[in-house]
């Protein structure tokens, strides 16, 4: 009888440790197919704004509220309500925005935010690609509620560059932290790794008690205020939005 040898393992491919890491240490729901895509309003619900409006609203969160950043952010496409999946705000000067960095502050910008195409320095703070997009983690049925907040807080009758994603969305999943990242594709939502973690999630923690929620208005538990959260990004919204508009050339008929 002629022994038999086993074929060589094939290497894990990186989506499914990618998968396995939500799906096995932090109990998180994906979405099937690749690159992977965490699902959205069962855990947790997610807002969405610029990075430089991001930045501003970090002191308002707790220091295990789960943060992540999308570097590539990914163009329109007609079928991108299916996922959930917020787009570009549209601007015609964003994709030469893109190429340019602005500062982020010490201490948040995280060492896995930001890769090698985007400078080493770290004087004034890490430079992130303008036309970065952060995503913080909310507590979920926030997504439903932040229509209703915004109109409370007089900012219900702007355009604010703010997106929530809740049931039935979804966002691709940011690398696990220690997995090296791939390269960005030039357009479109780029392969796992667009987006990256700036505040991971805690393997072995209960990721509802770090988020922020309605229910703490006024600092009465532990969970960060949602409010304050959403006041102070719609500002910074606000503010980027008059920028721009202050960029823009004047119009002689």
């Amino acid at each position: 009888m002629v022994p038999t040898v086993p074929l060589p393992r094939l290497p894990l491919d990186p989506s499914d440790r990618t998968r396995r890491w939500y799906e096995n240490e932090l109990g998180w729901t994906t979405v099937p197919g690749s690159p992977v895509r965490l699902a959205t309003g069962m855990r947790f619900d997610v807002l969405e704004v610029p990075a430089e409006a991001g930045f501003a609203a970090l002191r308002h969160l707790g220091p295990t509220s789960p943060v992540a950043l999308h570097r590539n952010p990914p163009k329109r496409h007609a079928d991108s309500g299916e996922s959930g999946e917020s787009t570009d705000s549209g601007d015609p000067r964003d994709s030469g925005a893109r190429e340019t960095v602005f500062r982020a502050p010490h201490g948040d910008s995280g060492d896995s935010a930001v890769g090698p195409a985007d400078s080493p320095s770290r004087r004034g703070g890490r430079p992130v690609r303008r036309g970065a997009r952060m995503r913080l983690l909310v507590a979920a049925g926030s997504a439903e509620e932040l229509p209703g907040l915004l109109d409370w807080l007089e900012w219900g009758a702007l355009a604010l560059d703010l997106t929530a994603i809740g049931v039935g969305g979804s966002i691709g999943a940011p690398l696990p932290p220690g997995m090296p990242e791939g390269p960005l594709s030039a357009g479109g939502s780029g392969p796992q790794g667009a987006a990256v973690w700036l505040r991971p999630p805690e393997p072995g923690c209960e990721v509802e008690s770090s988020l922020p929620t309605l229910s703490a208005m006024g600092g009465g538990g532990g969970a960060p205020d949602l409010v304050r959260l959403v006041d102070t990004m719609a500002t910074q919204c606000h503010r980027i939005r008059l920028r721009r508009a202050c960029a823009q050339p004047l119009a002689f008929s």
